[in-house]
């Protein structure tokens, strides 16, 4: 007869007991399973790519209802637990009491609130689960400036997401340095430094006295009187252990949930797992030890024998771009010596710290290819005497010569962590692959390294290579997706070479596995198509994403953004009353103004959409594509028709730059600028392409970003005349429409093929006019307006394409 097992909290370590109990006893335990949240277990880790807009929430679930009621868990989501009563032997929670047999405590842990004035005003959240980062979503939504609390990991990656979704981010943090549980000052530094270059404000030694705000959150006081503006605070401050349900139950309680090796609590029918637990005077927040302790809990309430010993640990984060890894004890004490490695240029720091010829602790920054050699050594306790000369240097310098870096992999110890989220050892991967795994897929799958924030895929890649030998290849590119083993790459060159101009043709040429396609590789199949075929292949709405089809931004209650398009940034009296018109005709409650200087008009219903279009088609507007894979917006300054300091027409490029590139699809949606001086005001120097102005001609920048990395153009070309600037701008356009991989920003595309092979391209004179060339015959076919579009074959009233008034800007 199967025992009743109830599981309180459906986080990450008690989803892995679960794992374990189902792998290993499928039949022991009748489980039922509550969790406060309205939903089951998901990747909390991934948390903060949901937030920058990276990834969505079923990117990130870990176990689906389907897969619950494959294994015949009762879920009671959603539902809080009252009271635990351990002389009935039942869990009470707001729908009912239940009785158990064994009990597992997985309440994880809950933020801590700084106890000052105005910590309740709405406006005010923490960062720790799915409705926090919502919350998040939801407020960046109307823009404003951000006030983050607290300079640890989780108020970096609140800090970075809510800047993707553009706000004004400002991070206030108590201590000297930025991580400095994790980090030395000078990594703290470099940390700094590549935050403020993305834009995020940072404040260091920053003591929080007030909140401000009478009905929500106005702004921030700190202790020195000074004053930040805030619209949004998020406090990140760090996490204690939620013990309520186990204090009320008598249970012993110290900081977190007393246990013993075996996870047991003071009552031998009652464990506790994950954050909320207190082990031998320490408590644990990251998601190794969490799992350990999962696959413990299991052996001891499948009456196996298990302890639980807590392991040295290293963090390896990827904290907004920025490669982190620190382990041991760095700070400074007698009798230790350091070795530091500076490359400014590249921003990499590696500081050792030894103590009596052993590695006791070690903090990297910028460069992270190592660590887990490293972190071995710590580890291990080795005497690293022999090779202190060129310890700094990695496991592929010891004895006195570079090593292939394979050899390095092949030199570490069988017990040599290689996935630290999950704790997995390169004996772990060895074995799964002497048990027949022969890919990372199979790999992942059978020992979860990887699985969670990926950063150790390498490794385990090179793992695999050094014990299957010739019999595996390291993937030199990902490919599209399950449909193929072709890269992005590999597809685009061979749909040029064997003259492929359909996706049927694409599909049976290639070999698809599927046959006909996924939502992954059907987009990026119908874009490189009609790149590179615009006369033979017709594009395929079906293959484009939701907001392509509707054109127009789907908004996360069902309603739609529409966004005329101003050229240049330019606007007429007429074009202002047809949108107010439009907004009060078609009751549109929120209009906004936009970075790229256009009027959104955010809340019309779907059903809409065609008349508005209409409507705005009669007045000579035609979309702005902020939906699209292609040209958003050209912004601009005023130039030299106004501004005093304006050396060029500025505005004038802008639109004739916009009209010229208007409607053409693209890898990803690309942003540009025309600035009138070198006082930049248009931004020009952090756009997919930008021009700034001087009083010799254009000087052109291409390769910019300004999203969750920040990243200044690179210099493309000086120019003299506003039609060199115009050609030049649309050749690099076309060759990034027909080089890049699909979603790559021309950032990315550049720094894969370089910025000199660009130069080669475009200043050929024969190359840049086949370019130029190739751009007009696409755009012959594919400049169209798909509000005229949609509207004709709706039956709306609408002026002609070939009638609308371009002229009106000019």
């Amino acid at each position: 007869m199967k025992q009743k097992l109830v599981i309180i909290g459906a986080g990450m370590a008690s989803g892995r007991v679960i794992e374990h109990l189902l792998k290993e006893d499928p039949d022991a335990f009748e489980i039922t399973l509550f969790n406060a949240e309205p939903r089951g277990n998901y990747n909390r880790i991934m948390l903060s790519p949901v937030l920058s807009g990276d990834k969505s929430y079923a990117d990130i679930i870990t176990h689906t209802d389907d897969w619950y009621a494959q294994n015949g868990i009762t879920c009671r989501f959603g539902e809080h637990v009252v009271r635990i009563d351990r002389e009935t032997g039942t869990v009470v929670g707001q729908r009912g009491a239940l009785p158990y047999d064994k009990l597992l405590i997985a309440t994880g842990s809950a933020p801590f609130i700084i106890p000052v004035e105005g910590k309740d005003l709405p406006g005010v959240i923490t960062y720790r689960d799915l409705d926090d980062t919502n919350a998040m979503i939801e407020a960046a939504a109307s823009g404003g400036k951000a006030v983050v609390i607290g300079g640890g990991l989780l108020g970096l990656e609140a800090a970075a997401g809510l800047k993707e979704r553009g706000m004004d981010v400002t991070v206030l943090h108590l201590m000297g340095h930025l991580m400095e549980r994790q980090l030395d000052e000078s990594a703290g530094f470099l940390l700094r430094r590549d935050l403020e270059k993305r834009g995020i404000k940072v404040k260091c030694r920053a003591s929080t006295a007030a909140i401000l705000g009478e009905t929500r959150v106005e702004g921030v006081l700190l202790e020195d009187n000074e004053g930040l503006e805030a619209d949004l605070v998020v406090m990140a401050v760090g996490i204690r252990p939620e013990t309520r349900l186990a204090t009320d139950a008598g249970l012993d309680v110290a900081r977190g949930i007393t246990v013993d090796a075996e996870l047991r609590t003071s009552d031998p029918d009652i464990h506790a797992v994950g954050e909320c637990v207190e082990f031998d005077g320490q408590l644990f927040g990251l998601v190794a030890p969490l799992y350990d302790q999962a696959r413990v809990v299991a052996d001891s309430l499948l009456g196996r024998s298990a302890a639980f010993t807590p392991k040295e640990l290293s963090t390896k984060l990827k904290v907004t771009g920025c490669d982190l890894f620190s382990a041991g004890d760095f700070a400074d004490g007698a009798g230790r010596e350091d070795i530091v490695f500076r490359d400014p240029s590249r921003g990499v720091y590696k500081r050792l710290v030894l103590e009596e010829n052993r590695l006791v602790g070690a903090v990297f920054y910028g460069d992270t290819r190592d660590s887990n050699w490293f972190f071995g050594l710590i580890q291990s306790g080795e005497d690293i005497s022999e090779m202190r000369d060129t310890l700094i240097f990695g496991p592929a310098y010891q004895g006195g010569a570079a090593l292939d870096p394979m050899a390095a992999v092949a030199a570490l110890p069988l017990d040599a962590e290689i996935c630290g989220c999950n704790g997995v050892s390169k004996g772990d991967i060895v074995a799964a692959i002497e048990g027949g795994a022969t890919d990372l897929g199979t790999v992942r799958s059978l020992t979860k390294a990887s699985s969670s924030c990926g950063t150790c895929t390498g490794l385990v890649e090179q793992v695999l290579g050094v014990t299957l030998g010739d019999d595996f290849v390291i993937p030199a590119a990902a490919s599209i997706c399950g449909c193929t083993d072709l890269s992005h790459e590999d597809v685009r060159r061979m749909i040029k070479s064997r003259e492929l101009k359909s996706m049927a043709a694409v599909w049976q040429e290639l070999g698809w596995k599927t046959s006909c396609g996924c939502h992954v590789c059907r987009p990026a199949l119908n874009f490189y198509l009609l790149a590179d075929w615009p006369l033979e292949y017709r594009d395929d709405p079906q293959s484009r994403f939701i907001n392509e089809r509707k054109h127009a931004n789907i908004q996360k209650d069902g309603t739609y953004s529409v966004v005329p398009r101003m050229w240049g940034g330019m606007t007429t009296p007429d074009e202002l009353r047809a949108i107010a018109d439009a907004a009060e005709k078609y009751n549109v409650p929120t209009v906004h103004v936009t970075g790229g200087q256009r009027i959104d008009l955010l809340g019309v219903r779907g059903e809409d959409l065609p008349a508005i279009w209409a409507d705005l088609n009669a007045a000579g507007m035609v979309s702005g594509h902020a939906y699209a894979k292609g040209l958003r917006t050209v912004k601009t300054c005023v130039g030299k028709d106004h501004c005093r300091f304006g050396t060029q027409d500025s505005t004038g490029l802008g639109i004739a730059l916009e009209k010229r590139l208007w409607g053409s699809w693209t890898p990803h949606k690309v942003k540009l600028a025309v600035s009138g001086c070198p006082r930049n005001c248009a931004e020009a120097t952090c756009k997919d392409i930008g021009v700034v102005c001087v009083d010799s001609g254009y000087q052109i920048g291409v390769a910019g970003a300004a999203g969750m990395d920040v990243k200044e153009t690179e210099r493309l070309a000086d120019v003299a005349t506003e039609q060199e600037a115009l050609d030049l701008i649309t050749a690099f356009f076309q060759l990034y429409r027909e080089n890049a991989k699909y979603l790559d920003r021309p950032y990315k595309w550049v720094a894969k093929v370089g910025l000199d092979w660009v130069k080669d391209q475009v200043f050929d004179a024969d190359t840049r006019q086949g370019l130029i060339e190739r751009f007009e015959l696409s755009q012959s076919i594919y400049q169209k307006d798909p509000w005229a579009e949609e509207a004709r074959k709706s039956g709306e009233k609408y002026q002609p394409l070939a009638d609308f008034k371009l002229e009106a800007a000019e």
